[in-house]
């Protein structure tokens, strides 16, 4: 109940304007922003007459600020608070689901067939609009038949490629590698009277003429190798084989003849004998008489080497120096003395390699070293004075009565031994000279280099 007294109304206060949502602000990722609250006019008062009146709606009228008041503070000039904003809380990050990544495991998605390639020895040039695609070309006849072989052959090669490149990457397959037609590359064969069949045809008998060629050409050189090696091993190993079992039976046989020499008296030590006595066995050599070409009539031994090897006549490579034994100068211009002779010079050839090799180091002999003849009823000693290393084999002063370059001045009983250099060659000839210093009979027993 009134009293009559007017009541004041109570104040309006402006509602502060809502918050209007912007299209950023809508974003599910934008936190809401709050609008600035405007103030409105306050609303007059109410006249008491008109109390019990319906109370119209009063009409908002926007208030504008006075010059120099930012827009939206109160006019009454009283400081506003702000207003407490809500603390922004950011949303969660949205993690990307993980895309599944493919196991080797897994096969391969089949890859696209390859659009077909005609292998075409030649190709028409045809005018084609570019609005109106070419009809398709009917192929009738061998033609097509060629034609079908060529595609199937470019297809076969793009199964090969795509075989190859899987194996690559997952590893080898157990079984061939198929054409897009689902055949094996295997049992795939041209068709018979085709392109493709004839020139597989000629590259295969291509091959088989240079397969041929290539095999009779190594087993040509496979074989000429093989008799090299041959050659070589009877170079060097079996010609001393045989000619070591030659000269072995000549140095047998010769002293068998050997085994029963005259005796002309007791046996005496031959260092007591005198000179006349000791060169005895020298008249009874000379009363044998000559000898035929590779007959044996000595036996040189050079203690020093370990050489016992028969002597026969003759410097014949064949019939003599191939035998493995050494051969005594004595045909026309390059005849030299026996040993029994008075005065001369006992000129003898060996081999030096292969065929026995008698002189293959009388370079090693040195002044002093001995060289000892025996025959049938002497040994005849002599003594290394000096050698020639090289000379020429057209040089045959090195073998005359008095050896041209042995320092020998006069005639005298000399020896000269002569062999081929360097090893294993014939350009050159190696001379070894020297000088008897005694004669003894055989029956007066073995010299003292042969005892030891």
């Amino acid at each position: 109940m009134s009293d009559g007294r007017a009541e004041p109304r109570p104040e309006s206060r402006p509602e502060p304007l809502r918050e209007e949502p912007t299209a950023a602000d809508s974003s599910w990722f934008q936190p809401r922003r709050a609008m600035p609250a405007q103030d409105v006019a306050a609303a007059p008062p109410v006249d008491p007459a008109q109390e019990g009146a319906p109370a119209e709606a009063p009409v908002a009228e926007p208030v504008r600020p006075a010059a120099g008041v930012p827009w939206g503070a109160p006019v009454d000039g009283s400081v506003r608070q702000p207003e407490p904003q809500p603390e922004r809380i950011p949303e969660p990050e949205r993690i990307p689901e993980p895309v599944p990544v493919p196991q080797w495991s897994e096969p391969l998605p089949p890859a696209p067939p390859a659009p077909p390639v005609h292998d075409v020895p030649t190709t028409q040039i045809r005018t084609v609009q570019p609005s109106i695609p070419p009809a398709p070309e009917v192929r009738a006849g061998a033609g097509a038949v060629r034609e079908q072989a060529a595609d199937r052959t470019m297809a076969l090669r793009v199964g090969e490629l795509r075989a190859a490149f899987a194996a690559k990457l997952l590893g080898p397959a157990d079984y061939p590698a198929e054409d897009p037609a689902g055949e094996s590359a295997e049992s795939a064969a041209p068709v018979a009277g085709s392109r493709t069949a004839a020139r597989r045809a000629a590259r295969a008998a291509k091959q088989q003429r240079q397969l041929m060629a290539s095999r009779i050409a190594g087993e040509t050189f496979i074989t000429f190798g093989a008799l090299m090696l041959l050659f070589v091993a009877y170079q060097l190993w079996w010609t001393n084989v045989l000619a070591d079992r030659n000269s072995g039976n000549q140095a047998k046989q010769l002293r068998k003849e050997w085994a029963a020499p005259e005796q002309d008296g007791p046996t005496a030590d031959p260092k007591d004998a005198k000179p006349a006595e000791r060169g005895a066995g020298s008249a009874k050599d000379r009363a044998a008489g000559g000898y035929d070409p590779g007959e044996g009539f000595a036996i040189v031994h050079i203690p020093k080497l370990g050489i016992d090897d028969p002597v026969a006549e003759g410097v014949d490579k064949v019939k003599v120096l191939d035998k493995g034994l050494i051969g005594h100068y004595n045909d026309g211009e390059l005849k030299t003395a026996m040993p029994w002779d008075r005065t001369g010079n006992f000129a003898i050839a060996g081999h030096r390699n292969t065929h026995g090799e008698p002189f293959r180091y009388i370079n090693t002999l040195v002044a002093g070293d001995q060289v000892i003849v025996e025959t049938k009823h002497t040994y005849y000693v002599y003594k290394v004075t000096r050698q020639l290393p090289s000379t020429s084999p057209a040089n045959t002063s090195v073998i005359e009565p008095v050896p041209v370059g042995s320092g020998f001045t006069k005639p005298g009983r000399y020896i000269t031994l002569t062999t081929c250099t360097p090893e294993f060659t014939s350009k050159y000839r190696l001379i070894v000279w020297g000088v008897m210093v005694d004669e003894l009979p055989r029956s007066a027993g073995v010299p003292d280099a042969l005892a030891g």
